[in-house]
Formats: structure tokens, sequence, C-alpha cells
């Protein structure tokens, strides 16, 4: 098993994220994070072999920044085969998956409620098959750009933990967002974007189902997504 370090701003570190609580925990909520969130939370305190967090598990699946949860708990649902990661800082996001793990009693769930910088430094190599970033913070004002998920040092360390042929699958419907993912990407030389023709990213993955911030989205205007698909090379 072996890690890298993340190259480190001279500054201080970055988070990506804003706030991590908005509304107040409801008493159920609450309650769930002092039982069942010690039970399912990665521990960073020593490397981490995914593979050991679930047992026989066929694949591994890594969200980054799952909002309320529903595209992890429901992968999970039609996958029972495989263990699935989830890294978010917003406590009512974390509130809301915690819910739907208890009420249908998922088992190949485990949570790393911090930044996710912490905990990608401390998996090893070729260790997940399946990346997801999907409807990230855009940070749309360009002096808070830098504040963006997708940058070099982060798709280095994707590529690091992705296993060759993995799969990364980054949704937007920011235009501005889409573009940057891109012009990333096409600089790191780690992934490969096959795409049949032109427009093609606007079509959702198979099986998609939308989460709750995408119909937000289309009730404000925003009809547009990008559904992009990246292989590690």
């Amino acid at each position: 098993m072996t890690s890298k370090s993340i190259p480190q701003d001279p500054k201080g570190p970055r988070a990506f994220f804003g706030r991590r609580s908005g509304k107040k925990l409801h008493k159920g909520q609450q309650v769930l994070f002092e039982t069942l969130l010690p039970e399912l939370t990665v521990d960073i305190s020593a490397p981490v072999d995914p593979g050991a967090l679930f047992s026989q598990a066929k694949r591994i699946h890594l969200e980054v920044g799952y909002g309320g949860g529903e595209h992890l708990a429901r992968m999970a649902r039609e996958n029972p085969q495989d263990g699935f990661i989830g890294c978010e800082v917003f406590t009512g996001g974390i509130g809301k998956l915690l819910e739907t793990i208890d009420v249908e009693g998922t088992t190949n769930i485990a949570l790393f409620p911090d930044d996710v910088i912490k905990l990608l430094a401390v998996m090893p190599d070729a260790s997940v098959e399946c990346l997801y970033v999907l409807y990230p913070d855009p940070w749309p004002k360009p002096r808070h750009h830098k504040r963006r998920l997708i940058r070099f040092e982060i798709l280095a360390e994707f590529a690091r933990v992705l296993k060759p042929g993995g799969t990364f699958r980054f949704a937007t419907d920011i235009e501005d967002y889409a573009n940057w993912t891109l012009a990333h990407i096409l600089r790191a030389d780690s992934f490969d974007w096959a795409i049949a023709e032109p427009g093609a990213w606007h079509a959702p993955y198979p099986g998609w189902q939308a989460t709750r911030y995408e119909q937000k989205a289309r009730r404000q205007g925003r009809m547009k997504s990008f559904y992009f698909e990246f292989l590690r090379s």
C-alpha cells in the first residue's frame, strides 16, 4: 500500500468548500450524528485500505461532495456487491444520508465527514474503480476560482487512487465550470476522454436519476447540464 502527499500551497491549504452547516439538525439527525456516524466514519489515523472497509467488495466507489446523498444511496442500493465511500462536509447533507442509511439498513457505505484532501492523502494507489464529483460548488466569482475542487493537484490524486481504466464522472450545470474542468483534464495527461459527437455530454449517464439540486436548477432556468466521463489512462 502506497500513498503520496498532496502538494501544499505555501499560503496554507485552501478548502474548496464554504460553510459546514446550515439549518440546525433536527433531533433524529442529531442522534444519528452521535450514534451512527462514528460507526461509518473512515479512520485516517493510519493508511486507509478501501477494500478492507467492506467485506468482499467487487469494486470501490468514491463520491466527493455527495450533497443529500441521493446518488450515493441509490448506487449503493443498486450495487450491493460494491463498496461506497462518501465524502461530504455539509452537516445537512450528512444528516440526510444518515437517515437514508438508517431507514434502509445500508451496509456498503462508509463516510468521511471532512476535507477529501485528508482522505486522499492516506489512500493507496489504484484502490478505486469509480470516482464521482457531481454538481460541486462552482465558486463562480473569479477571485474564488482557487476554491474549486477541480485543480491540478487534486486531479493528480484522483488519478493516483483510480485503477487504470477506472471511471471519473463529473457533472455540472455551470458552463464555465465545465470548460474549466475540460481544460484541466486535457492538460493532466492522466485521463482519456472519449466523446462520440458534439453535444453528447448533455446526455445523462445511463440509469441517471436527477438529484434535488438538479431539479432545483431546472426550476431556476438552468436547463442544460454537462455529464462528463473520463477514463484513467
